[in-house]
């Protein structure tokens, strides 16, 4: 039976993770899995926290069906099975930090680089429709590794000029594909004990609530705002990942 402070921590965490996960394109989703890991072993936080992400991607994937662009959300999973499978390789042997300072540091530079380009300082074409496969391979390593595959993809679909809704749409599904593949491999590395079962079937109710929380935000939100918060929470989670990879905490 997994222990009363475990459930305590993992609670709002991963309420938190579902609003970002039900409205807003899964933001800083991957802050659940370092709070988990307060209290239990990396490897068993990242095993906790794939499942209640699924469980997320099921609950908006309802919400959201079929309102995404199939082109982009294909190029960048396919993009991913590389990156995925390289996570898989090196799972347990690359350290964490490296990984989580290079997306922090991307993510914070995308950022600069799109407030810039809107405060018309400088002309620079967007990252283009082509690289799709690349920042899905980024994609699929940042999140077998860390699950932090949400800034690499927000920079991509940032760029795309998509609709609110689009982006969301698009976002999901392709986090619902590449978790699958994940959980597949994670099962075959046996990184799933019968406490992440009891864990996620205690938790589970939460994670629904907190995505059904995200949608319903997601519409009473405009697309400037929507958009802007998507860069705040880009810069934020840009921000912590470099953090935690200079500090270690």
């Amino acid at each position: 039976m997994p222990e009363l402070s475990l459930l305590l921590l993992a609670a709002p965490a991963i309420l938190f993770a579902g609003i970002a996960k039900g409205g807003f394109a899964n933001g800083p989703t991957f802050a659940a899995t370092p709070l988990l890991a307060l209290v239990l072993p990396p490897a068993e936080a990242v095993a906790l926290m794939l499942p209640m992400l699924m469980v997320m991607d099921v609950t908006a994937l309802r919400a959201w069906w079929r309102h995404w662009d199939m082109g982009l959300a294909r190029a960048m999973v396919i993009g991913a099975l590389p990156g995925i499978a390289l996570g898989a390789l090196l799972f347990g042997i690359l350290p964490a930090a490296p990984v989580k300072g290079a997306i922090g540091a991307l993510a914070l530079i995308f950022v600069a680089y799109q407030t810039a380009r809107a405060l018309r300082w400088i002309e620079v074409p967007q990252v283009g429709r082509s690289s799709a496969p690349l920042w899905g391979g980024i994609l699929g390593f940042s999140s077998f590794v860390t699950h932090a595959g949400g800034p690499p993809a927000a920079i991509y679909l940032l760029s795309r000029g998509l609709d609110k809704r689009t982006f969301q749409s698009t976002s999901v599904v392709i986090f619902a594909v590449v978790n699958a593949i994940k959980f597949v491999v994670y099962l075959g590395l046996g990184l799933f004990t019968a406490e992440t079962t009891v864990s996620v079937v205690l938790l589970a109710p939460v994670a629904i609530v907190g995505t059904l929380i995200g949608v319903w935000a997601h519409a009473h939100i405009s697309e400037r705002a929507f958009f802007l918060f998507a860069h705040v929470m880009l810069a934020l989670a840009g921000a912590k990942l470099l953090h935690t990879a200079l500090t270690g905490g």
